[in-house]
This record gives structure tokens, C-alpha cells and sequence, in this order.
């Protein structure tokens, strides 16, 4: 029961720091607005045209999409780490993102401006990888360390040399495609948080429906099947939610990497790796990180702004090997 209360109060507490990163969020930039001034627009009573278009139609649809992709990122991450029982596991560190990453740029070279046609792209290309890094693991009969993420490192380069190749391709639409494989939230309107947003909460209800069949994972594929899990069954729909998770996350934001990877580490550090409540967490950690890195990225060489996917990437790499560091003699 103790444990229990601890969670509910981390989960809290996260929850509230995300909420002050969105309300930080939304004040800040090169026109900077005090909390009062964000209420009297939320509640009617502001009469300043320009601050009303800069809060409703530019900052908040911006940060809550970046509330979404980094929640989805970090779900897609925990539910990888979980499938593949390997903390390295990550939606950019295996290739998830580049599969996603490829389809978006196939989809916008031949069908550009077409919004709503990415994320399912997006999800066709990110399920695809995940399948194919998964069997890969699989050919020598199990799923070490090692094999996963070599798998993974090489299919990526794989893919991303494809994404080269088509961009080159199609070299009118290089410079759109470029920016938005970079990874990065500038633009981000209310059509991309509605494109987002349905997909989303469809992978955090699955998250949160197939983690108790994750627990059951941790303890090995043949303690599962004893204890009554479908095995296939159930890894199919994990690699499928995670699926849509990273690849909605890729249509609308771009290949932004390493949250994936931080937010369930950390998650799990707090509260342990009960999924019940480790994919809550880690949803709640993905959308914090996105948020706050996205406000540093555009306000700290302001009016200038830098992609958030640098920023995340800046972050992840020394977290990355670190990681790898600490497993040296696991792998």
C-alpha cells in the first residue's frame, strides 16, 4: 500500500510539473505574457487582438502538440523497452522513427501538403520497422542486448540512407522534407493537433490496457504462457500500439529523438517497472521533456528559435552512452 502511495505521488507530482511547463510554455517567447494576461484571454475579457492570435492560435496549439508527441514517444518507448526487455530499446534507437521517418518523406514527396494523409503513412512505416527489428532479433533464438541493438543501428542507417536517396529524388521538396527531418514543433497549428490527437488517446488506452500483459514479459515468455498469456498474441498488439504511438508522434513533429528512451529510464528509476503504472509515467515524463525543451529551443537565442529535435538530441546522446556505459558488461 506504501508503494502504491508513493506512485499515485510521483505521478502527481509529474502531473503538476507538467502543467507549469505548458502555462511556461505559453507565457514565454519573444512577446512575453504574464499568467493574468493568459486568463483574461482564456475567459473573454481581453481586448488585444494580436496577444489573442499569438496565445490561441500559435502558442498553446504549438505546446500541446508537443504535449502529445512527447507523450506518445515516451509510451512507444516504454512499451518497446518492456516487449524487448531492454532498457535501450527506444522508437529512434531501433529504427522505429526512421520506418516512420521514411514514409512520411515518400508520403509528402509525392502527395506534399497533405496533412492527414501522414499519419497513417507514418504508422504503415514505423510498424514495419518494428516488425522487421524484432525478427531480426529473433534469428538466433533470442533477443540479447547486443543483437537488438545492432539490428536496430543497422536497419536505421538502412532507412535513413532511403530517406536520402528520395529526398534527392525529389529535390524540389528538400527543403520542406530537410526542416522536418530534423525534428521540431515551429508551425504547429490546431489541424496538426487534431491530426495527432485521436491516435494518442487510442495508444494510451491500449498502453494502458496490454501493461498488466507486460509485466507478465518481464518474467520471460514461458512464465507468461504458464500463467495464461497469448504470447504472439500479445506481442503483436504491443509492437502495434507502439507503432501508432511513434508514428504519430514522426507525422506531425518529425524524426525528434532519445525522449523515447529518457522517459521510461527515468520513470523507472522513480517507480519501478510495474507497467500499470510505468506507461502513465512515462507518458507524463515524455510530454514534460518535450514541452521544456521545446520552450528552450525557441527562446534561448530568441527572436531566433533552433529545432527541438537538436535540443532533445543534445540531451539523449551523453544519456545514450551512459546507458551504455553502465551495461558494458551485459551486452
Amino acid at each position: 500500500m506504501m508503494k502504491q502511495k508513493r506512485r499515485f505521488f510521483w505521478i502527481f507530482l509529474f502531473s503538476l510539473l507538467l502543467i507549469i511547463s505548458i502555462i511556461v510554455s505559453i507565457i514565454s517567447g519573444t512577446l512575453h505574457f504574464s499568467i493574468r494576461d493568459i486568463l483574461t484571454i482564456f475567459f473573454g475579457k481581453s481586448h488585444d487582438n494580436l496577444a489573442q492570435h499569438i496565445i490561441i492560435n500559435v502558442r498553446l496549439p504549438r505546446t500541446l502538440v508537443g504535449l502529445l508527441v512527447g507523450m506518445n514517444l515516451g509510451i512507444a518507448g516504454a512499451l518497446l523497452q518492456g516487449l524487448l526487455r531492454n532498457d535501450l530499446a527506444s522508437p529512434n534507437v531501433i529504427g522505429v522513427n526512421s520506418g516512420a521517418g521514411l514514409a512520411a518523406i515518400i508520403m509528402m514527396c509525392i502527395m506534399p501538403g497533405n496533412i492527414r494523409m501522414l499519419p497513417p503513412a507514418t504508422f504503415v512505416g514505423a510498424l514495419a520497422a518494428a516488425l522487421a527489428i524484432y525478427t531480426l532479433s529473433r534469428i538466433d533464438g533470442s533477443s540479447s542486448n547486443v543483437t537488438i541493438v545492432l539490428a536496430g543501428v543497422a536497419l536505421s542507417a538502412l532507412l535513413k540512407a532511403l530517406t536520402s536517396a528520395v529526398m534527392i529524388l525529389h529535390s524540389d521538396e528538400l527543403g520542406l522534407t530537410y526542416t522536418w527531418l530534423i525534428g521540431g514543433l515551429t508551425g504547429r497549428s490546431w489541424s496538426h493537433y487534431q491530426s495527432i490527437c485521436y491516435y494518442s488517446l487510442f495508444g494510451l488506452l491500449g498502453a494502458i490496457y496490454l501493461s498488466p500483459r507486460i509485466n507478465l514479459f518481464l518474467l520471460g515468455e514461458d512464465i507468461g504462457k504458464n500463467l495464461g498469456l497469448s504470447v504472439e498474441i500479445s506481442r503483436m498488439l504491443i509492437i502495434i500500439n507502439a507503432s501508432i504511438l511513434a508514428g504519430s508522434a514522426v507525422s506531425v513533429a518529425g524524426t525528434i529523438g532519445f525522449i523515447g528512451l529518457i522517459a521510461p529510464h527515468i520513470a523507472r528509476l522513480i517507480i519501478g517497472n510495474d507497467y500499470r503504472y510505468l506507461v502513465i509515467l512515462s507518458g507524463i515524463l515524455g510530454g514534460f521533456l518535450l514541452v521544456v525543451s521545446d520552450t528552450f529551443a525557441r527562446t534561448i537565442f530568441q527572436p531566433l528559435e533552433i529545432p527541438v529535435g537538436i535540443v532533445t538530441a543534445v540531451l539523449g546522446t551523453p544519456f545514450f552512452l551512459s546507458l551504455i556505459y553502465k551495461k558494458r558488461y551485459n551486452l
